[in-house]
C-alpha cells in the first residue's frame, strides 16, 4: 500500500469539514473491512481516511415504543447480533448474521459501512430494504432520509454524496410480519454469496399480504422483485402460487454472470432458493 493520512476527528462537524467530494482519494472509513481488501489489492489507493471511530452519537441500538429500531452507523455486525433489542423487534437479522462472513469480520464491520459500501454482494443491503428500512445520511447542508432500497445505483454505486455520511440505520417495526434471509454460498474463505434473497410480509386468514422481496448477488444492485410480489398478493401459499412467483422473478430480473456463476445459472437458483424462502418465511419450514 502507498502512505496515506489517517485522521480521527471527534466530532460530526470535523469530519465532514475533511472530506472532500471533488477528491475520490479521500474516503471515510467505518470498520474498514472491506475498505481494507481493495486497498491490500491495489483497487484503491487513498490520499486520506477519515476514520468515523470517534465520532459521538454514532453507534449503539434503540427501540421505539411501536417495535422499531434506530441502529447507529457505526454500530458493529457483532453488537446487532447479540443485541436483545434486535432479537425481539427483528430476529430475522440475529439469524442472518449467523451466516454473514466470519466471527472476526463482525466484530469489526459497521452497519453503516456495510450499506454505504456499494458491493451488491452483501447480505445486508437486501435483507434491510426487505424490512422497509431507511438510512439517515448527513452533510454539511443537513440530513435526509434514504429508503435503503433507493439508495443504490449500480454496481458499488451508491446515491450518496462525496460529502454525505450515514449516521442511523431506522427500522420500522414488524409487528405481525414474517420474514427471512436466504443465500447461495459455497462456505469458502471467499464467502460472497452467489444469490442472497430476503422475504418479508404478513399473512393474513392464509392469504399473503404486503409481501416484499429483494435479491441481491445476482444483479448489480439489490432489486426489489415487484413481479413476483404481485402474484403472492392477496394468494394463499401453495405449491402452484410458489412456482408462480418463482418463474415470475426468474423472468423479470436481468441477472448478471461473474465468477460465482452464469447469469442463466442464477435465474435458476431463483427459481430455487426464493421457493425455499418463502416457504421458511410463512410455513416455518427450514431456518435461513
Amino acid at each position: 500500500m502507498i502512505p496515506f493520512d489517517l485522521l480521527e476527528p471527534d466530532t460530526l462537524e470535523q469530519a465532514l469539514s475533511l472530506l472532500d467530494p471533488e477528491d475520490y482519494t479521500v474516503r471515510p472509513i467505518a470498520g474498514g473491512t472491506a475498505m481494507m481488501l481493495m486497498m491490500k489489492s491495489g483497487v484503491f489507493q487513498p490520499t486520506r481516511l477519515i476514520s468515523l471511530a470517534r465520532l459521538q452519537g454514532f453507534s449503539g441500538i434503540e427501540a421505539d415504543a411501536d417495535g422499531g429500531l434506530r441502529i447507529g452507523a457505526m454500530t458493529s455486525l457483532a453488537q446487532m447480533e447479540y443485541s436483545p433489542l434486535v432479537a425481539r423487534h427483528a430476529p430475522v437479522i440475529v439469524k442472518t448474521m449467523k451466516r454473514l462472513a466470519n466471527v472476526r469480520v463482525r466484530n469489526v464491520a459497521c452497519i453503516g459501512g456495510a450499506l454505504a459500501h456499494g458491493d451488491p454482494h452483501m447480505d445486508m443491503p437486501p435483507l434491510l430494504a426487505a424490512l422497509g428500512a431507511q438510512v439517515v445520511a448527513v452533510s454539511a447542508a443537513g440530513e435526509r432520509v434514504i429508503e435503503v432500497q433507493d439508495l443504490y445505483l449500480g454496481y458499488y454505486e451508491t446515491v450518496l454524496g462525496k460529502d454525505e455520511l450515514i449516521r442511523e440505520v431506522r427500522i420500522p417495526s414488524q409487528q405481525d410480519r414474517r420474514a427471512t434471509y436466504f443465500k447461495c454460498t459455497t462456505r469458502s474463505a471467499d464467502d460472497w454469496p452467489a444469490l442472497g434473497v430476503a422475504v418479508n410480509g404478513r399473512l393474513r386468514e392464509g392469504r399473503l399480504a404486503d409481501v416484499r422481496i429483494v435479491v441481491g448477488a445476482v444483479t448489480e444492485k439489490p432489486t426489489r422483485v415487484e413481479s413476483a410480489e404481485s402474484v403472492l398478493e392477496g394468494k394463499p401459499l401453495d405449491a402452484a402460487v410458489i412456482r408462480e412467483a418463482c418463474a415470475a422473478a426468474a423472468a423479470s430480473l436481468e441477472t448478471q454472470s461473474d465468477a460465482r456463476g452464469s447469469a442463466a445459472y442464477k435465474r435458476e437458483l431463483v427459481k430455487v432458493y426464493l421457493g425455499r424462502a418463502l416457504r421458511a418465511a410463512f410455513e416455518g419450514g427450514g431456518e435461513p
